[in-house]
């Protein structure tokens, strides 16, 4: 079984840790090569040849391949696909763009935000807000698919596979380019962060989220919002987390004033350790935190961060 893993370059940099944690994913399947595509891409596919469990890196160097454009890239996986079984991407929002147009181009089924890998043909995902597992398992002979890669652990970075230049297919000019408007910010990316501070609709307003804020600072953490906060305009929507939100896993993830709807538990149930500050002792929040202090927010978060 080969594998074709499209790793997630930005601007020239490779997102290492969703890049790391998906080729531990693919390294299941079969042989791993790595595709680094974009208008510049070789430091990432040099940094790409030092993970574990690469066999091959691929770099694809093309100003059509700039921007995060999704149809140029799609078009470079189809044209490579007939010499792998499997193609796969971390779940991240670039790989939700382009895999399901590489599925479609390839007229079989996506197989999206797989969680573990049961065999080369079967696979295991969530459904229904991660109350169940499903097991799906395909017949095609090329399986596209999204890792969820809060599941799985980054492959080491003592790696040394060999890179491979490579020409970008023919653009299919179906989109362009306009500008980007970036978010900047000291704080860890969520989704990859080891300690997350998450506030919900019970922090009050936009003013008072600054006490997540301060906290989060302190433990030199990620900030994140239930969607409730997110909808009530406390919060950015690139904070949210839960099913139409991020996904995260965080070694510690501190829910305050959130009551914990079944919605965002789908977003940050596989964190290690959970810990929730809520002064509703009833919230549904404390059946999964390991840690449960019963507060108003607003006497423990300044304490807490004061004692930090």
């Amino acid at each position: 079984m080969a594998v074709l893993l499209l790793a997630e370059v930005t601007d020239g940099a490779l997102a290492v840790d969703a890049t790391a944690k998906a080729v531990t994913a693919a390294a299941a399947l079969g042989e791993v090569t790595v595709l680094c595509a974009g208008a510049s891409a070789k430091a990432a596919a040099d940094e790409a040849a030092k993970i574990e469990g690469v066999a091959k890196v691929l770099c694809a160097e093309d100003a059509a391949l700039s921007h995060r454009l999704a149809e140029p890239t799609a078009a470079l996986i189809v044209s490579l696909a007939g010499d792998y079984s499997h193609i796969v991407a971390p779940g991240t929002t670039d790989a939700k763009n382009i895999i399901p147009r590489v599925a479609a181009l390839l007229d079989v089924m996506v197989i999206s935000e797989v969680t573990g890998v049961v065999d080369a043909d079967t696979f295991e995902r969530p459904i229904y807000a991660g109350n169940a597992i499903q097991t799906v398992k395909s017949g095609d002979a090329t399986k596209v698919m999204t890792i969820r890669t809060a599941g799985f652990d980054a492959a080491g970075m003592d790696g040394s596979a060999s890179v491979e230049t490579i020409g970008a297919a023919a653009d299919p000019a179906l989109s362009e380019w306009v500008e980007d408007k970036v978010a900047e910010s000291d704080r860890p990316e969520l989704t990859s962060a080891g300690v997350v501070v998450s506030g919900g609709r019970g922090v009050g307003s936009e003013e008072d989220f600054a006490l997540i804020e301060k906290l989060a600072d302190k433990l030199g953490a990620a900030v994140g919002a239930s969607r409730a906060a997110v909808d009530s305009g406390y919060a950015p929507n690139d904070w949210q987390v839960g099913q139409t939100g991020k996904v995260v896993a965080p070694d510690l993830y501190v829910a305050v004033g959130i009551s914990g709807a079944i919605q965002h538990l789908a977003g940050m149930k596989d964190s290690k350790i959970i810990v929730a500050i809520n002064k509703d002792e009833e919230a549904p929040i404390f059946q999964v935190a390991d840690f449960g202090l019963v507060a108003d927010l607003f006497d423990a978060v300044p304490e807490l961060t004061e004692k930090l």
